[in-house]
């Protein structure tokens, strides 16, 4: 028997990450009562400062977008610390919403707070 002195490893990318700007992350808590999905963009509630799905149609704060976040959390159960993007360059079709919410809703509020938004094609 022959042993092999090539190991092969594969990875997968998520295609989120868009472009070569600096990356900054900071800690968010996300609020209890779903899971959330890798490019959800997260805004914070103004009463707790804790993280769910931007949606423009709300008045609480979370109608403005805060950051990106870098993984699916399931916090279907308890509120859970998680990490979200708040400064890099972005594949627009990989971002979540909340509500009826758009990539072209947020677009702007996303660029003025460093979160570079573009189009890109899968690897």
């Amino acid at each position: 028997m022959t042993e092999s002195l090539v190991k092969t490893f594969s990875t997968s990318y998520d295609n989120l990450v868009a472009g070569s700007a600096e990356i900054q992350t900071m800690p968010v808590t996300l609020k209890s009562g779903r899971a959330y999905l890798c490019g959800s963009v997260i805004a914070l509630a103004t009463a707790d400062s804790k993280g769910v799905l931007v949606d423009s149609s709300k008045t609480d704060g979370t109608q403005n977008p805060f950051g990106i976040l870098t993984d699916d959390v399931d916090a279907t159960t308890a509120d859970v610390q998680a990490v979200v993007y708040v400064a890099g360059e972005f594949n627009g079709a990989a971002l979540v919403f909340g509500g009826t919410d758009t990539l072209d809703k947020h677009k702007q509020a996303l660029r003025n707070i460093g979160l570079i938004i573009r189009k890109t094609k899968k690897a």
